[in-house]
């Protein structure tokens, strides 16, 4: 397997794409507009921090939580209308929704199915929030559904739902029922969590409603591909398809987190929402029904050992900016692509998750204070940030004319320059630059990811604009064990380093 540190290496522009135009920043942000006391009446918090059972060992404790806390979870079922041959979007590519696999196998019986509809039954899970009828659930639960049925775990009563608010990016949904004087649960702080805590999960697996699981925390802030706010608690508690949207509790009974996705035939190996950053757009959903977004207008990339090296820096604290769109809040601030953003809003960027989790959490119109390494010097810059709804780029494939190369046999590439034929067909807009136009494979930039239509703009931070720009600079870069590329594939932009073998 490719040393993920090295180079592109990071499933090459791809996941890039997903980190600089969904994650980052397009810079999505969970809004709190609203007064910290509308919040608390609308949810229950505590503030003593007493436990709701008396004894702390894990057995005893278990007993009287479950005792307590099932009648304020509930089973949630749905019917949802399918075309044949449509199957619904999973929200983690490479993991379930705890719930799929329990309708994975009556899908496929129609899958060659005459073309048409067909509705499809969904289980899953949630929890009261308010003694109103308000109900948080996983979004991917109530997806495109027709119909949603909540069933009380105490009276058994089934109730009619209607969807108050969802929100994609969280996989977050608020709903409600017509019911008044519910049970409702404790929000607690999962921040507070620490690895090795005890927690409890209870849910609705294989339509088992009032399944009570027990387990520990076994890592938190885990990133495992889901998006832009990739901050999962990482549980042993057995989570099984039906615990979607279901609350993960502490040993005080408070909820702190929401179950959300497992691992594909893995055992012992579930993932729960973080509650507070459910706290920080819950009364949004409830007031508008859907969370506006906040956006500063760059693309980010980690910054690996490889280019902390070529940027001068000691250490790999911070998050790399390697295109800033023209016009938008972050140009207009005067961030610049190659600065290393360490601190948004005071808060500090040590890697690249941190961002946009930090910029999620800060209101559009907000003057927020950047710190970036510019150059090997620390600056100040101020952005506004602005509101923009978040747009998915796409990756461009792209074949190259082969006349006009610089051949350079120490990096393995060769470029040629950027005809306004070749811009045309291939659909670059980029003028200024060469373009890769073959790639040795056994090679620096073979094995960095580099491909064929790739654009090279900057080489060591001197700008690229024409075959001559790369000739001088690629014949500076060769004296040295290492070079720092900054190359455009489609709608993303990425610093490479690229080290002589």
């Amino acid at each position: 397997m490719r040393d993920t540190k090295k180079g592109y290496g990071l499933a090459a522009l791809a996941a890039v794409a997903v980190i600089s135009v969904i994650a980052g920043v397009v810079l999505s942000a969970k809004l709190n507009w609203t007064s910290s006391s509308d919040a608390v009446s609308f949810w229950k918090e505590s503030s003593n921090g007493k436990p709701i059972a008396a004894s702390v060992s894990p057995g005893a404790n278990f007993v009287e939580l479950a005792s307590k806390l099932s009648p304020t979870v509930v089973n949630i079922s749905t019917t949802q209308v399918i075309n044949q041959r449509e199957r619904p979007v999973v929200p983690f590519p490479d993991f379930k929704a705890p719930f799929d696999d329990f309708f994975g196998d009556d899908f496929n019986k129609f899958f060659n199915a005459p073309r048409g509809e067909f509705k499809r039954q969904s289980l899953g899970s949630g929890f009261i929030i308010n003694k109103d009828g308000y109900i948080l659930t996983n979004q991917h639960v109530i997806d495109n559904a027709t119909e949603i049925l909540v069933t009380l775990s105490e009276s058994k009563k089934d109730y009619k739902a209607a969807v108050i608010g969802q929100d994609r990016k969280l996989d977050i949904a608020l709903i409600k029922i017509e019911a008044g004087n519910l049970p409702s649960v404790t929000i607690g702080d999962s921040e507070a969590l620490q690895v090795g805590e005890w927690v409890m999960a209870i849910g609705n697996p294989f339509g088992l409603g009032g399944t009570v699981t027990a387990g520990i925390v076994s890592q938190k802030g885990r990133v495992i591909g889901a998006g832009p706010y990739d901050n999962f608690i990482q549980t042993d508690a057995s989570i099984n398809p039906g615990n979607s949207g279901g609350p993960l509790f502490n040993v005080r009974g408070e909820v702190v987190g929401i179950n959300t996705a497992i691992i594909a035939g893995g055992q012992g190996i579930g993932f729960a929402t973080p509650i507070n950053m459910v706290k920080d757009i819950l009364m949004q959903l409830k007031e508008k029904g859907k969370i506006t977004r906040g956006w500063i207008g760059v693309s980010v990339q980690e910054l690996t050992p490889e280019l902390a090296a070529n940027f001068g820096l000691k250490d790999t604290k911070g998050t790399l900016i390697s295109s800033v769109n023209a016009g938008e809040p972050a140009d207009v601030a005067g961030l610049k692509a190659g600065d290393i953003i360490t601190t948004f809003d005071n808060k500090p960027v040590n890697d690249l998750s941190d961002l946009p989790r930090t910029v999620a959490n800060t209101a559009p119109g907000k003057n927020a204070v950047i710190k970036v390494v510019r150059d090997g010097k620390e600056l100040t810059l101020t952005v506004k940030v602005g509101t923009r709804t978040e747009e998915e780029g796409e990756e461009t494939a792209a074949k190259t004319d082969e006349h006009d190369q610089s051949p350079d046999m120490k990096f393995g590439l060769s470029a040629g320059p950027i005809t306004p034929e070749m811009g045309r067909r291939l659909g670059i807009t980029e003028t200024d630059g060469v373009i890769i136009t073959s790639i040795r494979p056994d090679s620096p930039a073979g094995d960095a990811g580099l491909r064929r239509g790739d654009v090279i703009k900057e080489i060591n931070r001197a700008q690229i604009k024409d075959i001559k720009d790369y000739n001088r600079a690629i014949a500076d870069a060769g004296k040295k064990d290492s070079a720092l590329f900054l190359v455009v594939r489609g709608d993303s932009a990425i610093y490479v380093a690229l080290k002589l073998k």
